[in-house]
């Protein structure tokens, strides 16, 4: 659209952040209202891959897996209800525009000059790269501010505190989490900056983290990535068109919550852990050792006494303290997650370490079948817990995809 065509509105004065976004009556025209100046202004970047938004499910769970990942988690600052309904909303269609390739609102240009543009405008140019958007909410959402203390899913459990654990309360929580994951680094940190800039006095970031080089893989015939420690991780992950396994192991149920949590059925339930390693260490330890630790070979990733990566491993073969064998479902009763986790390196600790690591997330069905039994059995025996220790954590329900223009992000439970 040319500049001169480009009229201001009411909304250029205000900005994204005041009268509830004065978004209520673009909305009625649906998401092409929020484009800019209202018509069907070319996305902001043509071409590239872009992941359908609206679904049964949220995309970014079972979703191939991206390249790059900022992951944010907000607290929410205001007390009223509608407001918070209202910030949901915003950010839905936000959301929508920009997994798209679109910019937000009426975009980083064009607008009165007194007024700041509606999106930060660093994507400009830029393939949707993937992009996709994932909110989940957490335990302290339903502390009784909302009214939603009865609506609390029966798995939306405080973790409990497990051996070896050095948690920092600023790097866990949240009330509101959002997972951004694109295969361009500033495509995913342009989406949670344009979405904390619309909250701004209605929620704030608590905590948030980068990652790179993702560390699982829901494609199963692609090559399977390698953690900071060299070994290739989530062999064994579920794959994203596996309907079976994911109904079985990732996915609630309308049985997993009757009543005042149904709101839930279709969604899931996301761990988030900071798991810092100490690759000073780990980079002394022998090739045998390492080998030992994880019950894998490094060349290949061969379980221990088998040739190929995905041979069937016979746990019995490894050490009793080995990672795999400790981790893998017929040691746990069967209890199997899906992992999406990445890699980071966060500068260093001012002791010339590495502050670096795997931000671990894993999405499953029920977080008292999954993550707590292996985490239970990892952090008691696992001899990779030399090298590692977790020092963030956080537990969301992630609730079902929006299905279309009309729906947003936790209609069902504020309904």
């Amino acid at each position: 659209m040319s500049e001169e065509t480009r009229a201001p509105s009411r909304r250029s004065v205000l900005g994204w952040g005041g009268a509830g976004l004065a978004l209520g009556a673009a909305a009625a025209g649906g998401t092409v209202a929020l484009t800019r100046g209202g018509d069907h202004t070319a996305p902001a970047a043509d071409g590239g891959a872009a992941v359908p938004f609206h679904g049964d499910r949220q995309a970014g769970i079972a979703t191939a897996v991206q390249d790059r990942l900022h992951f944010a988690a907000f607290d929410v600052k205001t007390e009223d209800r509608a407001e918070l309904v209202r910030l949901l909303k915003d950010w839905t269609r936000a959301a929508a525009l920009m997994t798209a390739g679109h910019e937000v609102g009426e975009g980083a240009f064009g607008g009165l000059p007194e007024a700041p543009p509606d999106d930060t405008g660093e994507a400009l140019g830029l393939r949707p790269s993937r992009l996709t958007l994932t909110i989940g909410f957490g335990p302290s959402l339903f502390d009784g501010r909302f009214g939603l203390a009865g609506r609390r899913p029966g798995a939306l459990v405080e973790l409990p505190k497990f051996p070896g654990d050095n948690l920092d309360p600023a790097r866990s929580g949240g009330d509101l989490c959002v997972q951004a994951c694109a295969d361009d680094p500033q495509v995913a940190v342009h989406a949670i900056r344009n979405l904390a800039r619309i909250g701004f006095g209605k929620v704030a970031v608590r905590w948030s983290q980068l990652g790179f080089g993702k560390t699982s893989s829901t494609t199963p015939d692609a090559q399977t990535p390698r953690n900071m420690m060299g070994f290739k991780d989530g062999t064994r992950n579920i794959a994203g068109t596996d309907a079976k396994a994911l109904d079985q192991h990732v996915w609630v149920g309308p049985e997993d919550v009757r009543g005042a949590s149904a709101w839930l059925a279709g969604g899931s339930y996301l761990v988030a852990r900071r798991i810092r390693m100490n690759i000073e260490t780990w980079d002394r330890t022998s090739l045998q050792e390492q080998e030992d630790v994880f019950g894998r070979d490094k060349a290949e990733g061969a379980p221990v006494g088998k040739a190929k990566e995905h041979d069937e491993p016979f746990l019995k073969a490894m050490k009793p303290d080995a990672h795999v064998r400790l981790a893998h479902p017929d040691s746990n009763g069967g209890a199997t997650i899906l992992r999406r986790g990445y890699s980071f390196t966060d500068g260093t600790d001012g002791l010339g370490r590495l502050d670096a690591g795997l931000f671990f997330l894993a999405y499953q069905r029920d977080v008292r079948k999954g993550f707590v039994p292996v985490q239970t059995a990892l952090a008691r025996h696992d001899a990779l817990n030399e090298y590692i220790q977790h020092v963030g954590s956080a537990l969301f329900a992630v609730p079902p995809g929006v299905r279309d223009k009309d729906d947003w992000w936790g209609r069902a439970l504020f309904s």
